[in-house]
């Protein structure tokens, strides 16, 4: 087993010279990232206009006795940004554990001892026995205070497990801070964890991660934050966000913003997207066209079971979400629907009308949210087609767009 040691321990350690001459108290200790994630790479002496530090493979050995080095070398200490410093930029600072996808407070940093010179952080401490360790730091020594700790339950997150909020993207991009691990994580998830953040960081987070990602959790978030991120983001990196979101919550999340915020973000958008969100902003949030999205698959009524698989190989990126088909006739009006599970019963040259509900159920675009929702409670509903006063197909409503009306409600 590594001996280990604490950052709470490691500052206030004395530093000696190679004749065992005090050189003064650690201070704080540093890595730089983009050349090691994990190792101590530089040891800050003293403090106030006397800052002095040296390197790690100046180090003959650390303890709780404290640290011996190999030559007598400090030199003064000048601000790097490529430097994370545990002590100013970790400890008292909130991060996201991406495994237990929340966000924690820092309180100490454990580190193994390797080779009996070289600090690795292993650790983030967030529990009782770090909080335990920092009242007594200084008031008892050490060993009885890793005594103390002893029969309280370790709370640790091991550290490739961590993700840092850096908010500044020139020092984030120094520090090498990846949000790959956030970007891994389920969006409704990482939208828990975008909620319990400060509005700076939440901006860092979406500045920052993949649009696809910062889409799929943007329309996770709570109606108000969304609006507060949106405002708070670059229009370009808005307009991408948008971009990758569907229509419909596209739309939604525009309503929430002032009208010229939101011209804006709708102006960098990209033609097709623009498009579709536009003619949804056109109706009322509280009706069927407010609530429908865009994004369907409506075959010819001749259509065949071929050409509905056809179909569904060219709208690959629906089909998480699809649970019917619908049928339209030359004129583009609403003859049917067929849902997708009745496909596996027919024969390739089967028609589609012939696999169609019966009675099918569909509403106009100004239909009320209240008939809406007693139609999807009535019938069971997964999926309901809009039309408009001509009987044309202009949308779908799905059992999530009803979900997150009566959630909201």
């Amino acid at each position: 087993m590594q001996p280990m040691l604490y950052l709470t321990e490691l500052v206030g350690l004395v530093v000696y010279d190679v004749r065992g001459r005090r050189l003064g108290r650690i201070r704080d200790a540093a890595l730089v990232p983009l050349i090691d994630p994990s190792r101590v790479d530089r040891f800050l002496v003293g403090g106030g206009w006397s800052w002095l530090t040296f390197r790690h493979d100046q180090v003959k050995s650390i303890s709780l006795k404290g640290i011996h080095l190999l030559d007598e070398h400090l030199v003064p200490y000048h601000a790097d940004e490529y430097l994370l410093r545990l002590v100013r930029d970790l400890m008292d600072k909130q991060i996201v554990d991406a495994q237990g996808r929340k966000v924690v407070r820092v309180t100490d940093v454990t580190f193994d001892i390797h080779n009996g010179s070289e600090l690795r952080v292993v650790e983030v401490d967030v529990g009782l026995r770090s909080v335990v360790r920092r009242i007594f730091q200084g008031v008892l020594p050490r060993r009885w205070i890793r005594r103390m700790q002893r029969p309280i339950r370790p709370h640790s997150i091991r550290w490739e497990l961590t993700n840092i909020l850096e908010m500044d993207p020139q020092r984030r991009l120094r520090l090498n801070i990846s949000h790959k691990l956030l970007e891994s994580m389920h969006p409704a998830d990482l939208a828990d964890i975008v909620e319990d953040l400060s509005p700076d960081q939440r901006e860092a987070i979406f500045e920052a991660i993949d649009s696809e990602v910062a889409a799929e959790t943007l329309s996770e978030v709570d109606p108000d934050i969304q609006a507060s991120i949106l405002e708070s983001l670059e229009v370009e990196k808005a307009a991408d966000i948008l971009d990758e979101m569907a229509p419909d919550e596209a739309a939604d999340a525009l309503g929430e913003l002032e009208e010229d915020t939101s011209a804006g973000i709708l102006e960098e958008m990209e033609a097709e997207p623009k498009s579709e969100v536009r003619e949804l902003l056109e109706f009322k949030e509280d009706t069927a066209g407010g609530l429908m999205n865009n994004e369907y698959v409506a075959l010819h009524d001749q259509a065949t079971v071929a050409d509905a698989f056809a179909a569904l190989r060219g709208n690959e990126d629906l089909l998480d979400s699809l649970n019917m088909l619908f049928l339209i006739d030359g004129d583009g009006k609403l003859t049917g629907a067929v849902p997708l599970a009745r496909l596996f019963c027919g024969e390739p040259q089967t028609r589609m009308a012939s696999l169609a509900v019966e009675g099918l159920i569909q509403v106009t675009v100004r239909a009320k949210e209240n008939k809406i929702t007693e139609l999807f409670d009535k019938y069971n509903l997964l999926s309901l087609p809009v039309v408009d006063e001509e009987g044309t197909l202009e949308g779908v409503i799905t059992a999530d767009d009803v979900i997150t009306v009566l959630r909201q409600g």
